[in-house]
């Protein structure tokens, strides 16, 4: 009987992996995580080789299929009616995707977090102003605001990476306040304060280390909707404006080609796809890797996590 009701917490500290030895034990999250870093190597050093290319024009090899090699390599994914090569229009745009993307988390992760942590570890009135002003953001639907935003300014990178930060605070400054509340009463941070430490030091030296495990988190999985809403609002024509280029603006501009030539808005959507679902499976494997009480979790071959479970 006690061997079934054993709990991971007898095992020795020894036997807990790093977080390096988890992920490789992991195939589908290993897998995830490598997609992620062709991706970003890709969007870093891939415009330096393919950037002519991709403005390359071609008009008598225009709208050429795919699979074929007839026109190098480059055109393995097919032209656009210009003659382009999809591929290395892919390879720019994942750039201005990610350099969209990626800015827009961080400053909102940033700026929503240390407010968070401000107003949750301080309460009161602070945190009563705080989140009535982060329930004015939420109120609105962010792809809505950033629609209504966008079309009264100039629909440039900065602008959509200023809007769409702005309409994210919310989600880190609930999360942040939420952790932070909790672990102000916590025995570590009265002993903290009867030493005479200031708040500020309290919140970056032992707040900020037990909850960024959890805003990571946050950030990865937010990290696919700003993705998406990036998209779809290059996709709406007020995000990305030509002559750049993004997977929702090559979306949009081959919609109209679908019958004769698929590829232009396929093989975009597909790269937005495989690099949001690959975010949400690593997103879901660092939720757990980060959390102590379930790290256990991933200790444990596949066919006997939901047994032991059961027990």
């Amino acid at each position: 009987m006690s061997a079934t009701l054993e709990t991971p917490l007898e095992a020795p500290r020894s036997q807990n992996p790093k977080l390096l030895t988890l992920l490789l034990k992991d195939k589908v999250a290993t897998l995830a995580a490598l997609v992620l870093c062709f991706v970003f190597l890709t969007a870093v050093f891939g415009p330096m080789l393919v950037a002519e290319q991709a403005r390359e024009q071609n008009l008598l090899n225009a709208n050429a299929e795919p699979f074929t090699l007839d026109g190098g390599w480059l055109n393995f994914l097919g032209t656009d009616p210009l003659g382009r090569s999809v591929l290395a229009r892919l390879i720019v745009a994942s750039r201005t995707t990610l350099s969209v993307a990626v800015p827009a988390v961080l400053l909102s992760l940033v700026i929503g977090s240390l407010i968070g942590m401000w107003a949750g570890y301080h309460r009161g009135r602070r945190e009563t102003v705080v989140m009535r002003i982060a329930d004015i953001i939420l109120s609105f639907p962010s792809l809505l605001m950033a629609v209504v935003v966008l079309y009264i300014f100039s629909p440039s990178s900065a602008n959509l990476v200023l809007v769409l930060a702005i309409t994210r605070i919310p989600i880190y400054l609930r999360t942040a306040r939420a952790e932070s509340a909790e672990l102000q009463s916590r025995l570590f941070v009265d002993a903290a304060r009867t030493f005479g430490t200031k708040p500020t030091a309290i919140i970056f030296r032992h707040v900020l280390p037990i909850i960024l495990p959890t805003l990571l988190t946050v950030a990865t999985l937010d990290f696919c909707f700003v993705m998406l809403s990036e998209s779809s609002l290059s996709f709406l024509g007020i995000g990305i404006q030509p002559p750049s280029v993004s997977w929702g603006l090559m979306v949009a501009q081959g919609r109209t080609y679908l019958q004769t030539a698929w590829w232009l808005s396929f093989f975009p959507g597909l790269a937005i796809v495989i690099t949001t679902v690959s975010a949400t499976v690593l997103a879901s494997w660092a939720r757990l890797a980060t959390d102590p009480a379930q790290r256990w979790r991933l200790t444990l071959p596949r066919h006997k996590r939901g047994r032991k479970e059961v027990k």
